[in-house]
């Protein structure tokens, strides 16, 4: 098997003889990239790992400001262009005749003021789907305002119920609202233009806004405040802490993942800990109740090490599974099998470890090109004339 293929698992094809033909489910659409450090240049990655010609547009002193350009930039061609040149300008609208997707994510204004646009744009290929991802959107009081992951999630409503009453606020290892947020939200955005277009004819542009796509991941917890009146708060529902639904430290200082919350799988608890009867209380829906089962479990999680309860837990279907650190992650077989840990070339005769694509299909197996390119590394190939090119 190729080295830059992830691995099978015996339902998906793993190569070129296992599909029907390579490259097919999104290798007919074009796309310039113009986004910069996550949210846009995340889900170009999945555009490209689906088969998308990706051009990533860059400035002729881009850096690698996250060090993750090599993996986001995955299989995307680039070229560089300083927009504050008319010529450039003129390279844009030239190239763009012959692009389906446009993603960019400036503040509000930025690529009108350049003459770049949906409107101005939308003149020269009536077809093209526009996509801007902004913290805010396009219009609002906010539009204009600067910001981050952690203000998108905390302006949303969500960091107020996560955490814990006495440290407040989780601080989460990874950036939500520009992930789930804004590239995912995005993908779909572009994804159903396509559809539509495909139907009718027409572009569109798209306004995605990380924190309006944040605010809509408040699904489970919404509900419970519009409906019923309840007051969103950290441990107090089900799911943030206000359950025996948690993380429990093994006497060693690590932690194990607690979410056997059906029966059957809090009897399966109760019975690998040691604990069958603890059963009965488990079921009583009373706060008192749920608190006293709660510290039982973690009582009992405090009496072995990690890798004792990963061999108790391994002869149990209780929904109880250990809190790995990446590393472990990545060499769980699990993720192994599923080949979640790809080796993609990296133009220099050598190969690189990345995160492989995660959506499996039975007629399409990504192919890892190249890890990302040096900007500019395009320029000859897709800016035609000299006069083209960017300085």
């Amino acid at each position: 098997m190729d080295k830059n293929r992830a691995a099978g698992n015996g339902r998906y094809p793993t190569g070129r003889k296992g599909c029907a033909r390579q490259m097919t489910l999104l290798s007919h659409l074009k796309v310039l990239d113009f986004s910069t450090l996550l949210p846009g240049p995340f889900a170009t990655l999945m555009l490209a790992d689906l088969g998308a010609d990706v051009v990533k547009v860059e400035r002729p002193a881009a850096s690698d400001v996250w060090g993750v350009d090599q993996y986001l930039n995955r299989s995307k061609k680039s070229i560089t262009l300083d927009l504050k040149l008319p010529e450039s300008i003129e390279s844009v609208k030239n190239l763009v005749k012959e692009y389906d997707i446009v993603v960019e994510q400036f503040r509000p204004g930025v690529m009108e003021r350049l003459g770049l646009g949906y409107e101005a744009l939308k003149r020269i290929n009536p077809k093209v789907i526009y996509c801007s991802i902004t913290g805010y959107g396009q219009t609002g009081p906010y539009k204009d305002r600067a910001g981050h992951d952690i203000n998108y999630l905390s302006i949303a409503g969500l960091s107020s119920y996560s955490g814990t009453k006495k440290e407040g606020p989780a601080k989460n290892g990874t950036q939500i609202a520009d992930l789930a947020g804004g590239s995912l939200h995005a993908v779909i955005g572009l994804l159903s233009a396509v559809i539509y277009r495909d139907r009718t004819g027409l572009g569109q542009a798209l306004d995605i806004s990380m924190t309006d796509c944040s605010f809509a991941l408040n699904a489970i917890s919404a509900p419970l405040h519009f409906q019923r009146g309840l007051e969103l708060e950290p441990e107090e529902l089900m799911l943030n802490g206000g359950s025996f639904y948690d993380f429990y430290q093994t006497k060693d200082g690590r932690y194990f993942s607690i979410g056997s919350l059906e029966s059957p799988f809090r009897k399966a608890l109760c019975d690998a800990i040691g604990k069958p009867e603890l059963h009965e209380m488990s079921k009583d829906s009373d706060k008192a109740s749920g608190t006293a089962f709660k510290e039982a479990v973690q009582q009992a999680i405090l009496t072995k090490d990690f890798h004792q309860w990963q061999e108790i837990f391994a002869e149990y279907d209780a929904c109880a599974e250990p809190v790995l650190t990446f590393a472990e992650a990545a060499d769980h077989p699990q993720l192994k099998q599923r080949g979640m840990i790809v080796e993609v070339p990296d133009g220099q005769g050598n190969l690189q470890k990345q995160i492989a694509c995660p959506i499996k299909t039975s007629v399409f197996t990504p192919e890892y090109k190249h890890a990302g390119h040096k900007p500019g590394q395009n320029n000859a190939e897709i800016l035609r004339s000299p006069n083209q090119k960017s300085r």
